[in-house]
């Protein structure tokens, strides 16, 4: 492995270091990223765009101020990916969906896209995303399907999936994914990476998603550390985002506590829940016992741990409220749409679609009811208990292209993820650390749940259990060569 190679395996965080002590450019760290890129990209389909010019040019003017002692932020020189969901200025952001097109004025930066621009970030290009990130895998009309690393053939999860497919192959340390009801906790679950869904509000949105407060966006990246980096540079208001909250913190807040990650563990109240208390729900065998280790592993760092399930309302009636709220915004996306361009759509996008639009108000009150109710009954847990620790996903990474299993029985992404939209109708920070794999080597992750407003919490103790050695996963690319990989998913592009 050459040294270019090995810098797509360094963090945000040893960049940087690198960086500022001279020993490391972000030209050599942005070409050997690029270049990791353009290898995985045949086999993964990770990328909607990539921007070799522009991200070079950036990577030279960050070099530049490295050397004058002029950084212009924590980030400066680092690559980073974006989902094409987000707006990034010079780019169409197209969002998975044929029905859209790549003309007009793209000039404008979403608000996180935005403050990594102000912090001298290297944009490397968009990741894939399911049409409108309206499911929990990541395959469109328009891009095709995106593979795992650990196993191109099977899904990279969704819908933040080429996100996080890109993190864990190296094509980037830090990417922004977006998290409606799973979606950066999902991929980075079955990508072995780690992913956050901060508290509602705490990263400003803009456009506002049609999804409503359902919709975060989060970091995905390698560890803790880093994703607490990416916050501190991200997590700030814009007056474009009326729901947004004010910074807090300081200018270190998120990597101060990460640092401070073993006075958190001792004497935390956490509750290990296996299944949420849900009845119907199972747990692969494999996951089940990983999740388990990561409870031990807590107890052995002085957290008081006790195996417990939250008092939420029965699964079919949550999945039934997430339905409305999830399909009427989906119908709303379309809703300006003519029949051309809903004939280019996703089926599967058009089906939830038609039922969100026979929705009406009373039913949209009454999901909303629901989710009072659940917000309630989490407030009230986190009374007892600091954290909640639940597997993320219940089952290991399947094939890549569809919605749900094979010969499952299951019709909606909803049904085999019951461990995280709950957590987007409480509007809570949710993360997802990889925990080890299973027996065919794909990855499993534990999911850490805080009360809103506690997501500094949340990154101490995935810090504290990365520095554990509890959340190492072995490189998909260590031991075997790009051109040695399984079949890729089948690709189509309109």
């Amino acid at each position: 492995m050459t040294a270019d190679e090995e810098l797509t395996g360094w963090t945000a965080t040893e960049l940087t270091r690198a960086y500022a002590a001279g020993e490391v450019s972000p030209v050599d760290a942005t070409r050997a990223t690029l270049a990791r890129a353009e290898a995985v990209q045949p086999e993964l389909n990770a990328f909607v765009l990539l921007d070799h010019d522009g991200a070079l040019e950036q990577a030279r003017a960050a070099e530049d101020r490295w050397r004058r002692g002029a950084a212009a932020g924590p980030v400066d020189g680092v690559p980073v990916t974006v989902k094409d969901i987000l707006l990034m200025r010079g780019h169409p952001t197209l969002r998975g969906s044929a029905a859209l097109s790549a003309e007009g004025v793209w000039d404008e930066d979403a608000p996180a896209v935005a403050r990594l621009r102000e912090s001298g970030a290297v944009f490397i290009g968009k990741t894939t995303t399911p049409e409108f990130g309206w499911k929990g895998v990541t395959d469109s009309p328009r891009h095709g399907a995106t593979g795992n690393p650990y196993a191109p053939e099977r899904t990279a999860g969704g819908s933040s999936g080429g996100s996080a497919a890109a993190v864990r192959a190296g094509a980037g340390p830090l990417s922004l994914g977006t998290d409606g009801g799973g979606s950066v906790r999902i991929p980075g679950s079955f990508c072995g990476v780690f992913a956050l869904k901060p508290t509602y509000g705490r990263v400003a949105i803009y456009p506002a998603s049609a999804f409503g407060t359902l919709a975060h966006v989060g970091p995905i990246t390698r560890d803790a550390r880093d994703a607490a980096l990416l916050m501190d540079v991200i997590a700030r208001p814009d007056p474009r985002d009326w729901s947004a909250l004010p910074a807090t913190g300081g200018a270190h807040g998120f990597r101060t506590a990460v640092a401070e990650a073993g006075d958190t563990v001792r004497g935390l109240r956490v509750a290990y829940s296996p299944r949420l208390g849900f009845d119907g729900v199972r747990v692969e065998p494999a996951i089940a016992a990983a999740v388990r280790r990561v409870a031990e592993k807590l107890a052995e760092l002085g957290a008081v741990v006790e195996e417990t399930d939250p008092p939420l309302p029965p699964l079919d009636q949550l999945r039934k409220a997430f339905h409305v709220l999830w399909f009427a915004g989906a119908a709303r996306v379309i809703q300006p749409f003519d029949e051309r361009r809903r004939a280019l759509l996703d089926p599967g996008l058009r089906e939830i679609c038609g039922q969100g639009a026979a929705y009406g108000s009373l039913d949209y009150l009454a999901a909303v009811d629901v989710r009072m109710g659940l917000g309630k009954a989490m407030g009230g847990f986190h009374e007892a208990y600091d954290l909640l620790l639940t597997p993320t996903m219940p089952i290991a990474p399947f094939a890549a292209g569809a919605e749900v299993p094979a010969a499952s029985g299951m019709t909606r992404w909803t049904e085999w993820t019951p461990f995280t939209y709950p957590f987007n109708m409480t509007q809570q920070p949710a993360a997802t650390v990889p925990c080890g794999t299973d027996a065919g080597g794909l990855p499993i992750g534990a999911q850490l749940v805080g009360a809103r407003h506690t997501d500094e919490r949340v990154l101490a103790v995935a810090h504290a259990l990365d520095a554990s050695g509890a959340t190492r996963v072995e490189d998909p690319y260590a031991r075997r060569k790009l051109s040695d990989s399984p079949s890729a998913p089948a690709r189509h592009r309109s």
